[in-house]
């Protein structure tokens, strides 16, 4: 199982079959994630290629890592792959 943890809480979780990874970055099925620690952000980017990519705030007991979780909500078509998943960074570790 590959795992996304932020002080000890595992925030997601999903066999490695279910993830994608897309530049490095692995992109969990929405449903494996636990959304009682994600907080919605307004923080908005851009990449060429995937599209516009919203953020969450990751929150656990209180503390927040702020836009430490991404997705895509509509991606492109080059993209497609990532449609309703997230993925993290920003002190979050993923590992198998």
């Amino acid at each position: 199982m590959t795992k996304a943890v932020w002080n000890q809480a595992v925030i997601a979780e999903a066999a490695q079959e279910d993830i994608v990874v897309v530049e490095g970055n692995r992109y969990f099925p929405a449903a494996s994630v636990n959304s009682a620690m994600l907080r919605p952000s307004a923080t908005h980017t851009t990449c060429p290629w995937k599209g516009v990519a919203s953020y969450y705030d990751v929150v656990v007991d209180g503390q927040v890592n702020k836009d430490a979780a991404w997705y895509y909500p509509e991606p492109k078509d080059a993209a497609k792959e990532i449609a309703g998943r997230v993925a993290f960074w920003r002190g979050v570790t993923v590992a198998d």
